[in-house]
């Protein structure tokens, strides 16, 4: 697959990498060890050794800095150089070294870059709502595993008309059918947003709003942003009242592709402007949206998404997708990541012109 490199993918929530933690992970088909130093600092290399190809997450945290291959004992420390072999008089060969790829650490998420150009911590998706929100607004910070391609997981959430049937009862039902729905485009971010009109209130947001099971507006304005990173606006109010009378969240999506058929899936929920309901309440309404998301996920998503894409492999042809009205927020985000796929090969496609015109060429004489 051709994957958009030169930019930030989310590898793993901060929390799920202790000090002295060395996990192993694929991003982009490429095999990646990630490690916390004792003194907090992440590092993430190419997880193979170069003496025997030994993957290094199978090896340990030595000093609280360094990574020692399982297999022959060689440590490299987090720029991927080897600085120390054991055998015989412990020369370490030039070409005892792995690749480091750029981290960084925001919004409770460790971002890591995979392209060949340099990091630009610029270009970090801005989720700041989750550092500013109080901590009793967050959900968990959880993930997944999904057995499907990242595109497929895009597509499901570009087009929540899908809530009305998957989800039905918990996030949407057959009222919110017809939705008035708009697509808008700023710069390379777009935003599909829906807004279903005096429908019978679903669980999920009867839950956080007035628990009382009456009629609701229903809104969702998702917002994707390249390469794979999405935030969905979603809520509730009385019928006829704005947005900002009413309650919901702000669900947040980060996928990162492991292969072309399998994807990293973590996400977060953030209250807005919630209504309070007293203690242990709240604290129970906080947990239940946290299960809630992950049933719709795991159970309902993930279960449907593992389907199509088992289709897809199974059919053994390219197949042309059926478009509907709905899908309009899905043809305009693959158009722009098409086009900045395009461009990102065009560069890489010129470097590799120059560098080969560079190269003497040898003349045979005949």
């Amino acid at each position: 697959m051709n994957y958009l490199r030169n930019t930030w993918y989310a590898a793993m929530w901060s929390h799920d990498l202790k000090p002295g933690q060395i996990v192993g992970r694929t991003y982009l088909n490429e095999q990646v060890v990630l490690f916390r130093s004792n003194n907090g600092v992440v590092s993430a290399l190419d997880d193979i050794c170069p003496h025997r190809f030994a993957p290094l997450h199978k090896g340990s945290l030595v000093d609280g800095c360094k990574i020692r291959c399982g297999y022959h004992g060689l440590e490299f420390d987090g720029e991927g150089a080897c600085v120390r072999n054991p055998h015989g008089k412990e020369r370490i060969p030039a070409a005892a070294h792995t690749r480091a790829y750029p981290v960084t650490e925001k919004h409770s998420m460790i971002w890591i870059w995979m392209g060949d150009q340099p990091a630009d911590l610029d270009l970090v998706p801005d989720f700041q709502l989750i550092d500013d929100a109080p901590p009793e607004l967050v959900s968990r910070r959880d993930w997944m595993k999904m057995e499907a391609g990242f595109e497929l997981v895009v597509d499901n959430l570009m087009d929540l008309s899908h809530t009305s049937f998957l989800h039905d009862g918990l996030l949407g039902n057959e009222a919110t059918i017809k939705s008035d729905t708009k697509v808008e485009q700023s710069g390379h971010c777009v935003t599909v947003d829906r807004m279903a009109r005096n429908v019978p209130v679903t669980k999920f947001h009867d839950l956080q709003f007035l628990r009382d099971g009456q009629p609701v507006d229903l809104w969702t304005k998702i917002t994707w942003q390249p390469p794979a990173c999405l935030v969905n606006d979603n809520g509730v109010t009385r019928p006829g009242a704005s947005r900002s009378e009413g309650t919901g969240v702000y669900g947040i999506h980060f996928l990162t592709p492991e292969t072309e058929t399998t994807c990293w899936y973590h996400f977060v929920a953030v209250r807005q402007n919630p209504v309070y309901h007293g203690e242990p309440l709240d604290t129970e309404i906080r947990e239940q949206i946290a299960e809630m998301r992950r049933y719709a996920f795991q159970e309902q998503d993930h279960d449907m998404i593992r389907a199509q894409q088992q289709a897809i492999l199974r059919s053994g042809r390219s197949l042309k997708e059926l478009s509907l009205e709905s899908d309009v927020g899905i043809e305009r985000y693959k158009r722009v990541l098409r086009g900045l796929r395009q461009a990102e090969s065009s560069v890489i496609d010129k470097q590799k012109s120059d560098r080969d015109t560079r190269i003497p060429q040898t003349l045979t004489a005949v």
